[in-house]
């Protein structure tokens, strides 16, 4: 930890500059009052590339070739990645209870369902939404894919160790613990079986081309990130969503998180268990 005389002074001018420098790369916003946290966590940076001070290092990130390296290694610093198992429960009732259960009929062709965990942390999200799919019971010999994605480097290391502590299940039945984790020194892994359902990738959510790389979506799920960006960087990820989603497809913000004044082009349904937002079927609304 820096001691307050080892912090080096970010003015409020280069503050500003940087801050639009992280807010055009990924949509994360910090306001005025946010200046002395980016002081604070960037002087680590700043010294790393032994740089007299902020204006210095804001250059590097306007002009320096590897600028994508130091913006991803200043995500690592910045990004909190609070996340459990089985968070939001009325939310994963609606989609255990119904998304599924629509999608199990809908698909019933294809046999294929894919799930976008966007903005995933360490992990929890995703594997979750694999330990629901493999309690219906009536997915298997489906082809299942389950993509958690983050900006986050260090985060998505966890995720793909699938080693967790027991503050992740601070609101997981002890049934899930015990039939899906496998206790290690202390902490608990998560089995293969669900594991070989889920793949973890960095991906930027304001980055259109990468994204279509994954390919068309049955349900996305952006719960608690979209508060951390600004309106635009909001639109421009809901119009990627938009465009990853299959008409008729879902998607699933948290519960402090609306599209109001974001998009018009979902609908919000109401289910029994909570509401959610719908890309609606070519045939029953267009986009606005």
């Amino acid at each position: 930890m820096f001691e307050k005389e080892d912090i080096i002074p970010l003015s409020e001018d280069v503050f500003r500059l940087i801050r639009d420098i992280i807010r055009d790369y990924c949509g994360l916003y910090f306001d005025d009052s946010s200046r002395y946290l980016l002081e604070k966590r960037l002087t680590r940076r700043v010294r790393s590339h032994h740089l007299n001070d902020f204006r210095d290092y804001y250059r590097l990130l306007r002009y320096d070739k590897n600028f994508e390296v130091e913006l991803a290694a200043i995500i690592d610093v910045l990004t909190v990645n609070e996340t459990y198992f089985f968070r939001e429960q009325n939310q994963l009732r609606a989609f255990s209870e119904e998304i599924l259960d629509e999608l199990k009929e809908k698909n019933r062709d294809t046999r294929t369902l894919r799930i976008w965990s966007a903005g995933c942390s360490t992990g929890e999200e995703p594997y979750t939404l694999a330990i629901l799919i493999m309690e219906k019971g009536n997915f298997l010999g489906w082809d299942i894919e389950i993509y958690g994605s983050d900006i986050n480097q260090r985060v998505l290391q966890t995720a793909r160790k699938g080693i967790y502590r027991r503050n992740s299940f601070r609101t997981a039945d002890p049934y899930f613990v015990g039939k899906y984790f496998g206790e290690e020194d202390g902490s608990y892994r998560i089995l293969d079986s669900v594991k070989k359902n889920v793949n973890f990738s960095y991906l930027n959510l304001l980055d259109p081309f990468r994204t279509r790389f994954l390919g068309k979506m049955d349900v996305i799920l952006c719960r608690n990130v979209l508060i951390y960006f600004d309106n635009a960087s909001r639109r421009k990820v809901i119009d990627n969503f938009y465009d990853r989603l299959v008409d008729g497809g879902y998607l699933l913000l948290g519960h402090a998180e609306s599209l109001i004044n974001i998009s018009t082009a979902f609908t919000l349904k109401h289910l029994k268990n909570d509401m959610v937002y719908q890309k609606p079927n070519k045939d029953v609304g267009v986009r606005l």
